[in-house]
């Protein structure tokens, strides 16, 4: 075959170095290319982490067996012989920093692998990379350069089980400067000040929130693909909300990260919460916050947290085994019955509550007028199954409230439960949010979810019968609270209120407070939305359509309602057009949606509903082992395997 000249650019050989001319023939392989690279550079050094990149076609040449012709390329070709591992910066969900190496030719959703396995974060599924938001500089802040904790020099282990040495991973243990960033991994940092928190991006909108997760890097592709170069920075964040298999004494980063990414949202009010729950989560900061400075290192985590965490999984294994008078009150379906207030808005807007007697069986509630009525015909039926439930409680107001927004033909039907009492109102909203997943009150999370709830109620309450919280001037309240409360309350009305609830909190220990912490944020009603803007099919107008882990919801961006929601669990199947870049979905009932998105590739939905379905597949059994190429061929579209 005629040999030609291929124009090759060695990284190696420095920016002002003139491209390489190797003599070559398409018959060559690409290992042949690299061998005669090598030998033309004159340089001893390990070249086994280099590879070829192929500017035009931004591509990389990773197959060394396939000949030039096989690849397709010709004299016209521009490659680049360039590390495959760079070094990039991340920034992690609490504010922090890193600088470590990451491999730019393989697939992101490998490479977030390679740094979670550096990192000591298990179940690195759940975790993305996404291009971060231009934050907007000041002349006067030119100069300051973030602080940056470096892992440049840490390898990449192959291996999955890390070495643990004094309670972390063995390459941390190296140096102070790297047990320095350990620490800074797993105990929570202090609270910014309130001057800082307020420069940072807050989404004012749903519009805006539509606009972060249109960030998101493709799994499917390399960072070199997405135009990422050496030093960038990303910001590695959790992205799906379905944390699968956490354990206390494993998962030190992985609690302490996604507590700093919940406390981070509620902070800069990426999610909304009342004003009593943002009491009792900045009593929870406070509470983690001086509990994480008395902390040495974190291999000193009690062993009563160990205990504790042993103690509460033998709990949830022994919730199984049942007794047999348990069995035989098991076999007579539980029912709720009693007298509840109940509200429809958009019937009778001018009419109040209105009290009916109502018996809540399997995952439906029947209401009559009176109890006596009980055996005769409801005055309606109202089915829960994949209906919305949301909490809308004061306690200082005695106000015990459930939102239940109901699928409909047309819509959603807005209906409100109004409860007695912290008692009657905990079994009802745990039966409710039960049903809503298709589950009864036999499943055996009914107890304990009445019991968080309950919990959870006593925390907002006021402790009277506690000694009178003394003023502490060392808590800075304002950095405890989202900036909404910050305009709201004076610092010294706001200690009093944060005191109060800490009283709550105090005794908890450090894991338990984070793990407290992160219960109460699963529990908000909007927890693990993710927004993109939207044109259904046959619609005129751009909607949010909301992807959550275990449904789909549309919303109407005029007034911010929720229209309509599909659990995954009714999907039959669901598509891409690539040539329309529209996504096509199937659901039980021949109910088909499409929609096309906006302001973001349809790629990212389309990843975003098969990961959500991949989580759905694991299970505890095979926790360790990751079917990576199911996750690619439910997210990869026409790029998967």
């Amino acid at each position: 075959m005629a040999a030609w000249d291929l124009t090759v650019t060695v990284e190696d050989l420095g920016p002002d170095a003139p491209p390489l001319q190797i003599s070559v023939a398409s018959d060559l392989h690409i290992g042949g290319v690299i061998l005669k690279l090598v030998e033309q550079t004159n340089l001893k050094k390990d070249w086994s982490d280099h590879a070829l990149w192929w500017e035009q076609k931004q591509q990389w040449l990773l197959r060394t067996g396939w000949t030039l012709d096989k690849c397709g390329v010709h004299a016209d070709a521009r490659l680049v012989f360039t590390p495959q591992h760079k070094p990039l910066r991340l920034g992690l969900p609490n504010g922090a920093t890193l600088k470590m190496r990451a491999c730019f030719s393989s697939s992101a959703f490998r490479t977030v692998m390679g740094i979670c396995r550096v990192l000591n974060l298990r179940h690195p599924e759940e975790l993305s990379l996404l291009r971060p938001v231009d934050e907007k500089k000041k002349k006067k802040d030119k100069d300051s350069s973030e602080e940056l904790y470096d892992l440049t020099d840490v390898p990449l282990t192959a291996g999955s089980v890390q070495a643990l040495y004094n309670g972390m991973p063995a390459h941390f243990a190296d140096s102070p400067k790297t047990e320095a960033v350990y620490k800074m991994l797993s105990v929570s940092l202090p609270s910014s000040a309130p001057e800082a928190i307020a420069k940072l991006y807050r989404p004012a909108s749903v519009v805006d929130k539509t606009h972060i997760h249109t960030r998101w890097l493709d799994s499917s592709r390399s960072l070199m693909q997405q135009g990422i170069q050496e030093n960038d920075k990303l910001w590695l964040r959790f992205k799906y909300y379905t944390f699968h298999d956490m354990d206390p004494k494993y998962d030190a980063v992985r609690l302490t990260q996604l507590y700093e990414q919940a406390r981070w949202a509620i902070l800069l009010e990426d999610i909304d919460c009342t004003e009593e729950e943002m009491m009792l989560f900045g009593a929870l900061q406070y509470h983690i916050g001086k509990l994480s400075l008395s902390q040495d290192m974190v291999s000193s985590c009690q062993g009563m947290d160990d205990l504790e965490s042993a103690l509460k999984s033998l709990e949830v294994k022994m919730v199984g085994d049942s007794n047999s008078t348990d069995m035989l009150e098991s076999m007579t379906a539980p029912e709720l019955n009693d007298y509840l207030k109940i509200f429809r808005p958009k019937r009778l807007t001018l009419k109040g509550y209105k009290q009916y007697w109502c018996k809540f069986q399997d995952t439906s509630i029947s209401y009559y007028k009176s109890k006596e009525d009980r055996y005769g015909e409801p005055i309606q039926q109202l089915n829960l199954k994949g209906c919305e439930v949301a909490p809308d409680v004061n306690v200082a107001g005695q106000k015990f409230c459930i939102k239940l927004l109901i699928p409909a033909p047309e819509g959603m039907n807005e209906i409100y439960l109004r409860c007695e009492n912290e008692k009657q109102y905990s079994q009802w909203m745990a039966a409710c949010k039960l049903a809503s997943k298709g589950l009864t009150l036999l499943d055996i999370s009914y107890q304990s979810e009445v019991k968080n709830i309950q919990t959870f109620l006593s925390m907002q309450r006021s402790n009277s019968a506690a000694p009178a919280a003394q003023t502490d001037d060392s808590i800075n309240t304002h950095s405890l609270v989202s900036p909404r409360y910050q305009k709201k309350y004076k610092p010294k009305q706001l200690t009093p209120r944060i005191l109060e609830a800490y009283q709550n909190v105090a005794q908890l220990s450090l894991t338990s407070a984070i793990l407290k912490f992160l219960q109460i944020w699963q529990a908000l009603p909007d927890f693990g939305i993710s927004y993109f803007m939207v044109r259904f099919k046959g619609s005129r107008k751009d909607e949010v359509l909301g992807i959550a882990n275990n449904r789909l919801i549309r919303i109407d961006l005029g007034i911010g309602d929720v229209v309509k929601t599909w659990r995954y669990n009714n999907m039959r199947q669901w598509n891409v057009n690539w040539d329309i870049r529209q996504v096509a979905i199937e659901f039980d009932g021949n109910i088909n949606i499409a929609f096309s998105c906006v302001n973001a590739d349809c790629k990212v939905v389309h990843e975003y509903i098969g990961g959500y379905i991949f989580m759905s597949t694991r299970s505890r059994q095979q926790s360790d082992t990751l079917n990576e190429e199911l996750f690619h061929k439910l997210t990869g579209g026409h790029e998967a395997l």
